[in-house]
């Protein structure tokens, strides 16, 4: 009864008028942003960021969350229609929905993709709804030690599920862990990395900056530079015949698209994994427990509604971390998580405590903005065939004057202009040499926590660095650290055993 209380506390406040209208602002633009190739839910966040200061926190949580979750909806509409996924996430789709899209049924694809996407986001929103309050009690017994090894544990989960080039991770992790210490010193006030004695290193590096420099900026060169011809887009019309026709093909689907949500929540909760792993998971198990594997890749509707299942789920179970521990899940939860401390609160289960309105709020206009995305979603679809259509160099130019914009808003100073524009090259250059971009965001972000957690540990322990191992909690979270940080080693030496004993050719 006390779950159903904060629920509807929650929605009082999500369907105020302002929220309401901000929910679908935000699913619409969210939609835009995720059908456009080269953009996505982590761009069309960090430049929405800025303006979030003139409405209260709530709000602009909401707003934000808005453009995530219908950005998550509109990566499937690119890669159905184009080909090209708007981001990561939607790559699986592109498998069968494209395939669907030539055969002349791109309708039916876009209504597939928008009504597992609408299951998906409906069963992870309940379970994130009964898993928030009991972590967040959990937290709760969390002190300065704990703080640290679970900072610590996140770090070496991109590490130990980032891919096999684990130097260069581990390089972007420092490199924003270094970021974070620019300014003052928190005990003693010495200036740390004042760089040419510019005095705006002062406050330190926005993370504001950094996002919009290496998500805005930088993904914009990239995509200049990469995107060599216009993408041909597939017709698509929608009636209600096929409307229908589509509602009815994918109830067939239920076991498909409940595993993917299962399966995307679950695995949207892990640090560094995220909804693209997930999208990916779940199409490989749909196509192994599938009666017709051998349609999959040539337009088996089944290879639609997995991966955008999957990746909707795991959207929103990649908040979960956020709100209750202070770990974003996914590179658009770290940005988000950005925003909460740029609007003064401190993410984690004192949160639940101190500023329920905001929680229960978020919490309930996930519901509000999955309905709202649907509708959105098939309503706007001849409109986003018409923008899928518009020059790329007028639409980046857009974005480039929003983000300058956007990062000069907050501070009005001209510093923080030229650092994005630096950060924007920085990004691209890395982009280029494929470094991940996510490890450096998370580690601005979480590096003065891990910092002021470690310093506060030392203090209270009289400078006991085995208080953090001693700690059955803080002890356990490290454990588990060594062991991520351990498996790609593994897998190195795997592969060293198996070429050194196999027989010589």
């Amino acid at each position: 009864m006390e779950l159903l209380g904060h629920l509807a506390d929650g929605f009082a406040t999500s369907l105020s008028p302002l929220n309401l209208f901000i929910v679908i602002i935000g699913v619409t633009a969210g939609l835009f942003i995720g059908a456009m190739p080269g953009l996505g839910s982590v761009n069309g966040v960090a430049i929405v960021l800025p303006i979030t200061f003139i409405v209260p926190p709530a709000s602009a949580i909401i707003l934000l969350a808005a453009i995530y979750y219908g950005a998550m909806y509109g990566g499937a509409i690119s890669s159905i229609l184009l080909g090209i996924p708007g981001a990561s996430t939607a790559v699986a789709t592109t498998f069968d929905g494209r395939p669907m899209a030539q055969q002349g049924k791109a309708g039916l694809a876009l209504i597939a993709a928008a009504c597992a996407s609408f299951v998906g986001g409906t069963i992870s929103v309940v379970l994130f709804t009964l898993f928030a309050a009991p972590l967040a009690d959990i937290a709760l017994a969390f002190g300065p030690a704990e703080e640290f090894a679970l900072v610590l544990l996140a770090f070496t989960t991109f590490v130990g599920l980032g891919g096999d080039d684990v130097l260069k991770t581990i390089i972007m992790i420092c490199l924003g862990l270094a970021l974070s210490t620019v300014g003052l010193d928190l005990i003693s006030g010495q200036p740390r990395l004042i760089f040419f004695d510019e005095p705006g290193f002062y406050s330190g590096i926005s993370f504001l900056v950094l996002a919009i420099g290496v998500y805005g900026i930088g993904e914009i060169l990239y995509t200049i530079e990469t995107q060599k011809t216009a993408p041909q887009v597939t017709p698509a019309k929608l009636t209600f015949t096929e409307l229908w026709y589509g509602i009815k093909e994918i109830n067939k689907l239920w076991k498909t698209m409940s595993l993917g949500s299962f399966l995307g929540f679950f695995v949207g909760m892990l640090p560094a994994a995220g909804a693209t792993p997930a999208a990916l998971m779940s199409y490989g198990i749909a196509k192994l427990t599938s009666k017709t594997p051998e349609k999959f890749g040539k337009g088996a509707i089944e290879g639609v509604a997995a991966p955008e299942t999957a990746n909707n789920a795991a959207s929103t179970g990649s908040l979960l971390p956020m709100l209750t521990l202070g770990i974003p899940g996914s590179p658009t939860t770290a940005l988000l998580l950005g925003g909460m401390v740029m609007w003064g609160l401190v993410p984690g289960p004192m949160l639940f405590i101190e500023q329920p309105d905001f929680v229960w709020g978020l919490i309930s206009s996930l519901y509000t903005a999955n309905l709202a995305a649907v509708l959105v979603n098939l309503a706007l679809i001849p409109l986003f065939v018409w923008a899928l259509r518009m020059p790329f160099t007028v639409l980046c130019s857009l974005v480039f004057v929003l983000c300058l914009v956007g990062g000069y808003a907050p501070s009005q100073k001209l510093h923080d202009v030229w650092l994005i524009v630096g950060f924007g090259v920085a990004g691209y250059l890395l982009r280029k040499a494929d470094y991940p971009m996510a490890p450096l965001v998370l580690a601005l972000v979480l590096g003065p926590l891990m910092e002021k957690s470690f310093r506060q540990t030392l203090i209270s322990e009289q400078g006991n660095v085995l208080a953090f191992i001693e700690r059955p909690i803080s002890g356990t979270f490290i454990a588990i650290s060594v062991i991520f940080f351990a498996l790609p080693l593994l897998k190195h030496v795997k592969r060293w055993l198996k070429r050194d004993l196999s027989p010589a050719e």
